[in-house]
């Protein structure tokens, strides 16, 4: 993550044909990032704030345009589920059914794994079906899931740990460990935990752009990519 103190500002541009029609602007080392919003006093608010940052001396990341207070709270507060949860309706219109049911299958596997220490959810069945069928099924958003998923959904949000966390050898080590095995123990076919680790190489992937994980781990091995072999 290549962060950076050349910042710089432009005023409030008025777009008035938008739906957020006031958008403010600034550079960091020259990537030009910007945010629109409803009204100019949100617009003059949130300009204000990244100036602070700017002029008390926060270097600014370059891939985001955020100063380095502002990711370290996003870290702490975007967890795993958030991420895929979002990672699915970002891409849901441009992927085919069967890597729609893929990228399902493989987060319905690695997520009841990326809980807090000592977290378990009373039905394993229950709660994969829910994630698979509903959190990751973009095209049920259009109806409630049942009061069963919900107690199972509402469980695993509050569970679900900080992506963060993937960035400890032993955290990344248990999803892995997960996508190799079924619901039942036994260990799962290889062309389908080959899969299943395919689709969390990109959710990894997409965690690093976003900047809520380093590419790399404490000890220097690469998070991104891990277990492609």
């Amino acid at each position: 993550m290549a962060m950076s103190y050349n910042v710089r500002f432009w005023e409030i541009r008025e777009r008035p044909d938008r739906r957020k029609p006031f958008q403010i602007r600034w550079t960091v080392n020259g990537r030009e990032k910007s945010e629109s919003f409803i009204a100019f006093a949100l617009a003059d608010s949130r300009r204000a704030k990244l100036m602070t940052a700017a002029r008390e001396g926060e270097p600014f990341d370059e891939h985001t345009g955020l100063p380095a207070s502002e990711l370290r709270a996003i870290k702490q507060r975007t967890t795993w589920y958030d991420l895929v949860h979002e990672y699915i309706e970002q891409r849901w219109e441009r992927t085919p059914g069967n890597t729609r049911r893929t990228l399902a299958d493989a987060f319905a596997t690695v997520t009841p794994a990326l809980v807090r220490p000592g977290a378990a959810y009373s039905d394993p069945r229950v709660l994969r079906r829910a994630l698979y069928s509903w959190a990751f099924n973009k095209k049920a958003w259009e109806c409630e899931p049942t009061e069963e998923w919900l107690h199972a959904l509402d469980w695993m949000k509050r569970n679900s740990l900080p992506v963060s966390a993937l960035a400890e050898a032993d955290v990344l080590r248990r999803a892995l460990d997960a996508m190799c095995r079924k619901l039942d123990g036994k260990a799962a076919a290889a062309k389908t935990a080959r899969r299943k680790r395919a689709a969390f190489n990109e959710a990894l992937n997409t965690a690093v752009e976003k900047g809520v994980l380093r590419r790399e781990s404490p000890q220097g091995a690469p998070v991104a990519g891990a277990g492609s072999q």
